[in-house]
């Protein structure tokens, strides 16, 4: 009986280390599969990009920062201490004005951190972003005002073509045929232009805003032109504004092909179709300031061409 009670205690003190030992074995799995969790999870960064922006956010208690400089400086380490544990890193644009509506609309208070985190993810998901891969915020920071530009001027030209509705004779969505329209010029445009890297600039007036919009594209000397869709859709978005409301837009074409210089090509809008500029007309657009009208020398190294016909189906009588 006494061999048999120190048998029993005997097991159960052994049993009692392994159950220990397996915790803490346990606990440092658990850690491990946490920390590789954490660098699979993406990491989202609102990034208030100007001090005009920085300085609207003070207003706020919970706002640790007082300088500009130093939160830029501080949000730079925080970018290289994510991407040195291997995460992905999105950069969101985060716009004050934004986030105190957010803010009223979701009842959420404006004034902590949890508010300013939420609205971050929020944008991440519909706003403009850019990935983080080691670069600086310097050169960051103009590439996520230009996506934020481009997006807000793509969501003005979408809700210009949604507000136009229906032509009264018909019933054809007037928004969605001048779509269509746009996306046939686009696509006649891109093919007709032969190979190489291709830099395409739309200019439309409207009565509020002048929109523009930028497409970038390639193509070898083999198959069609490869161009990203969003923004091929910007692209024809705005174009379909300048076609639907026949106001006096404007195509620009710039041609980069290895060991020849630069070519730029251009074109009217007129009727619902693409027109060819002179060459003559071609270098006044080109060498002429925007805003003020002035000259512009030209570029060494480009030649300024005549438009070309890009062979589109007739448009159809306007609604």
């Amino acid at each position: 009986m006494a061999h048999t009670d120190h048998t029993r205690h005997s097991h159960t003190q052994k049993a009692k280390r392994r159950t220990k030992s397996g915790s803490k074995h346990g606990s440092k799995h658990d850690s491990t599969l946490r920390r590789t969790l954490r660098r699979e999870a993406p990491s989202t960064v609102g990034l208030l990009v100007d001090a005009e922006d920085f300085a609207a956010m003070r207003r706020y208690r919970t706002f640790p920062f007082d300088d500009h400089t130093v939160y830029l400086r501080q949000v730079e380490g925080l970018l290289k201490a994510l991407a040195a544990q291997g995460m992905h890193i999105t950069i969101a644009l985060f716009d004050p004005e934004d986030y105190a509506e957010f803010c009223a609309e979701s009842g959420i208070d404006a004034d902590t951190g949890a508010g300013r985190s939420r609205f971050t993810a929020e944008i991440a998901a519909a706003g403009a972003t850019v990935a983080y891969t080691g670069q600086r915020l310097s050169d960051l920071i103009p590439d996520l005002v230009a996506r934020a530009v481009r997006q807000a001027t793509w969501e003005y030209a979408t809700l210009l073509l949604t507000d136009l509705g229906a032509c009264a004779d018909c019933g054809q969505d007037i928004g969605r045929a001048a779509f269509d329209r746009a996306s046939h010029l686009l696509m006649r445009l891109l093919e007709t232009a032969g190979p190489g890297t291709h830099h395409l600039v739309c200019s439309a007036p409207t009565d509020n805003d002048q929109l523009l919009a930028v497409l970038h594209t390639h193509r070898d000397n083999t198959g069609p032109a490869r161009l990203d869709s969003a923004a091929g859709a910007e692209f024809a978005t705005v174009l379909a504004v300048a076609i639907a409301l026949e106001s006096r837009a404007g195509v620009v074409l710039r041609t980069s092909a290895p060991d020849s210089t630069d070519r730029v090509h251009g074109w009217r809008l007129a009727h619902g179709a693409l027109a060819p500029l002179t060459a003559g007309e071609v270098f006044n657009a080109y060498c002429t300031d925007a805003d003020t009208g002035e000259p512009v020398s030209p570029e060494s190294g480009v030649e300024y061409c005549a438009g070309f016909d890009i062979g589109a189906d007739p448009a159809e009588p306007h609604h």
